[in-house]
């Protein structure tokens, strides 16, 4: 069980790590100022979701959703 526990401590620290870097390499909300002035119509606009920007939201959602599922199981006491 204790090497179990380590493994899992392990994963966690490598989904924090990339967890915070991806998080990083995303562009504030702010960046779109554009938007005031309907330049958000553009191709990128349109299809954000199939944009490098897109697939990192998509990757942080599944990290942020390992990261508190690790951190759940690492809390239960077995």
């Amino acid at each position: 069980m204790a090497a179990l526990r380590v493994f899992l401590m392990c994963i966690l620290i490598i989904v924090s790590i990339i967890f915070t870097v991806i998080v990083l390499m995303q562009e504030g909300k702010s960046a779109g100022l554009g938007a005031i002035s309907g330049a958000a119509e553009t191709y990128w606009g349109k299809n954000k979701g199939r944009s490098m920007e897109g697939a990192l939201v998509k990757i942080t959602k599944v990290l942020g959703v390992v990261f508190m599922l690790l951190a759940v199981v690492l809390n239960i006491n077995f």
